[in-house]
């Protein structure tokens, strides 16, 4: 039986006019849902001075304002527990999804019945744009629990037609033993899980080829479009690696890779994305580097109208190569706003840096970067802490990383060599900053 290119043709190579006006329709219907049911949202459109009806265009939608996560935790400590921008009525409401609280207390979001549909649909169709197909086995690395991804994955699964093993974020041991038997096409995790599980399957001298692992898609964190760490991912499981981005506000799973690796596809037909300047608050121009806002237009239960996203990437809305229209971001996310470090005055993603790191083959695929105080000066201090294999390459390792850093991003952080297995192996998601800052308050 001949398997179909695309998922969704009908949706995915709608024409941008015609896939712009849908986007429009469906703001208009969003914007009215939220001023009527929304005591949160009438209240900041009220004090921004709009109306439903003073949108009459897609690029009005920069005249509303933007929506904040700490504004979020803010409105449901004051109206708990779900604050007042839940517009579904709570017969509709079919399961909650917190955040995971890493950064204050989680905010609650909730998915309608017809949310739940629309998200494991949206998700089947992400699955298919890396090359998801019916029989796969699909090995399900992401967390379950209250995390999005790993049950959105699960619901996709199903969706199409796939055997998932629900294994989440366990020892890298037992990743391996599914590689083998039931045997594993697909696997879908972080991209730091990726690598743990490849340097276990070394030390177990089991060669990638021996396993029917085909295909990965990683996320939940920067690093799948990192060039040097999916090249690590793709010889060390002897597959083709993917990227994809999700957010617990928004949802799981919104945009993936094609084939032809060029950004990571929109779903544009349930979510109206931006990219804004955070100098100017203005729409970035074509191609330009902003954070990401994104808008849903199908959401019922919860949703966001401009949601601030913190992420940095670039809008690309020309065609691509596979044929679909939905707008891709080339090269992925960038990082975080607030991840931004500030070395010798020039601003640095950990992204970057481990692009660097991972190039070179005497250090090992960790590394942490150290922000310090000068006692004496007071001046920040900016250092990359790395492990070198062999101590006897430390001169070489640290030549290379010198000249590369700064012919690429022209910083010279201070660089401290540890001997290899001094770093932290993360499980799951890797946090590579750490910040010994004297706190001025």
């Amino acid at each position: 039986m001949k398997i179909r290119k695309y998922f969704d043709p009908e949706m995915e190579l709608m024409e941008r006019e015609e896939l712009e006006a849908l986007q429009f329709h469906k703001l208009k219907l969003q914007m009215r849902r939220c001023y009527r049911n929304s005591g949160f949202y009438l209240e900041k459109f009220k004090k921004a001075g709009i109306k439903p009806e003073d949108i009459r265009s897609l690029s009005d939608v920069t005249h509303l304002p933007f929506v904040a996560k700490d504004e979020l935790r803010e409105e449901q400590q004051a109206h708990p527990h779900f604050g007042r921008f839940t517009v579904a009525p709570p017969d509709a409401w079919a399961e909650l999804r917190p955040s995971p609280g890493t950064t204050g207390p989680p905010v609650n979001t909730i998915w309608s019945h017809e949310d739940v549909k629309n998200i494991a649909r949206w998700t089947a169709r992400t699955m298919w744009t890396f090359g998801v197909r019916p029989g796969d086995i699909i090995q399900n690395g992401f967390g379950y629990g209250i995390w999005v991804a790993g049950i959105s994955i699960h619901y996709a699964s199903r969706e199409l037609g796939c055997f998932v093993i629900p294994v989440g974020s366990t020892k890298s041991e037992r990743q391996i033993d599914y590689f083998i038997n039931p045997g594993s096409t697909v696997l879908i995790c972080t991209p730091t899980y990726a690598l743990n599980i490849a340097e276990q399957l070394k030390l177990k001298r089991i060669p990638p080829g021996k396993i029917p692992l085909r295909i990965g898609c990683f996320g939940g964190e920067v690093g799948a479009e990192v060039p040097a760490t999916r090249k690590k991912i793709e010889e060390g499981l002897g597959i083709e690696a993917y990227d994809c981005y999700g957010l617990t506000e928004i949802g799981p799973i919104i945009a993936t890779e094609c084939s032809h690796k060029a950004g990571i596809h929109w779903i544009e037909d349930h979510l109206l994305v931006e990219v804004i300047d955070p100098d100017t608050m203005n729409p970035c121009e074509p191609g330009e580097l902003g954070v990401l806002v994104i808008t849903h237009l199908t959401k019922e239960a919860t949703p966001m109208i401009r949601f601030w996203t913190g992420d940095l990437a670039r809008l690309d809305k020309k065609k691509c190569r596979c044929g679909r229209t939905h707008a891709r971001s080339p090269g992925g996310i960038v990082g975080r706003l607030n991840d931004r470090i500030n070395c010798g005055g020039i601003y640095l993603f950990p992204s970057q840096v481990e692009d660097v790191v991972r190039g070179i083959d005497h250090l090992s695929d960790e590394f942490s970067i150290e922000l310090t105080t000068d006692p004496k000066s007071g001046e920040e201090r900016c250092a990359l802490i790395v492990e070198c294999l062999k101590e006897k390459e430390i001169p070489k390792a640290s030549s290379q990383l010198k000249e590369r850093l700064r012919n690429a991003y022209q910083v010279t952080p201070d660089i401290r060599f540890v001997p290899s297995g001094t770093l932290k192996r993360p499980v799951f998601r890797a946090k590579r900053v750490v910040d010994k800052r004297k706190k001025v308050f």
